[in-house]
């Protein structure tokens, strides 16, 4: 078994993915208080033109729900921080829980896509600690869903989960890399 599929392992994973998306949604939380507090306010990830946190708080995509979306991410990775905490305090979790988990994740995952989507084709804009939530999602979901075919919660072929486990950090840098790469290519300007 590899050894993210571990559960100690795999906790600390949790824990680190948890803890920089937790901080990239309250910051975002906390610069949105300060707009709303100051309309004048600059948002300390206000780069320029076409790196600014405080341009894209102003897009309905930022409130799609109707509220700030880095509130959705200060209560889904407080989640994930709970859930790597348990794990590595000795818990077993039940198979209805890895589950209910991989739901979630799986949904802030597809919202998180489009989110990048949007900033990339739409807005055209990025934000700094929007990015950061993208880089923390992609192990957090792939690494999940990897470790939950490992320990039989997700059904899948063997030879399936014998690959997706051997190249599980793999396909995360290489999500990375296309993330990355998309970003470089779209705002080529900004960085030439």
């Amino acid at each position: 078994m590899t050894s993210f599929a571990r559960t100690r392992p795999f906790g600390v994973v949790l824990l680190v993915t948890g803890v920089v998306g937790w901080i990239a949604s309250g910051i975002l939380v906390l610069e949105r208080l300060a707009l709303y507090e100051d309309p004048a306010h600059v948002t300390s990830c206000d780069v320029n033109p076409l790196v600014s946190c405080g341009r894209v708080f102003g897009t309905w995509q930022s409130s799609l729900f109707g509220f700030p979306n880095p509130l959705i991410g200060i209560v889904a990775f407080t989640v994930v921080i709970t859930t790597a905490l348990a794990i590595l305090s000795g818990a077993r979790l039940g198979r209805w829980y890895w589950l209910g988990l991989q739901a979630g994740v799986s949904l802030g995952f597809v919202f998180v896509t489009w989110l990048w989507s949007q900033a990339l084709f739409d807005i055209g804009i990025l934000c700094l600690y929007c990015m950061v939530v993208w880089a923390a999602m992609i192990p957090l979901f792939i690494l999940l869903t990897i470790r939950n075919m490992v320990h039989g919660v997700i059904k899948a072929p063997a030879h399936l989960i014998s690959f997706l486990r051997d190249w599980a950090w793999i396909i995360v840098v290489v999500l990375w890399l296309v993330t990355a790469a998309s970003v470089f290519f779209r705002f080529l300007p900004v960085f030439i």
